[in-house]
């Protein structure tokens, strides 16, 4: 593989990312949620990667764990396209 894979890849990264944020603050999926202003069950399609979620989303569950969005979003990376590629996410091995 050359690095480049499918966003659903992206997406289960910072869902780890998340999860492991929470665990780290010592909140629920509910308690995250009402700090971030979000549903319980939004916070756990994020963590469980089956959702990749919007810039707004992202910002409110940093802010709501204390920590910054580039810290959520470790291990996730974007391969610029390019006329041979089409653009893609590249993620780290395991978090």
């Amino acid at each position: 593989m050359d690095g480049r894979i499918r966003s659903q890849d992206a997406a289960e990264r910072l869902g780890q990312n998340v999860l492991a944020a929470r665990r780290r603050a010592g909140f629920s999926q509910e308690e995250l949620g009402a700090l971030a202003g979000l549903h319980r069950t939004e916070i756990g399609f994020v963590e469980g990667g089956r959702r990749l979620p919007r810039a707004d989303t992202l910002i409110k569950l940093a802010s709501a764990l204390g920590v910054d969005a580039g810290e959520l979003l470790a291990g996730v990376e974007w391969i610029i396209p390019a006329p041979s590629r089409s653009g893609s996410f590249a993620v780290e091995g395991p978090a």
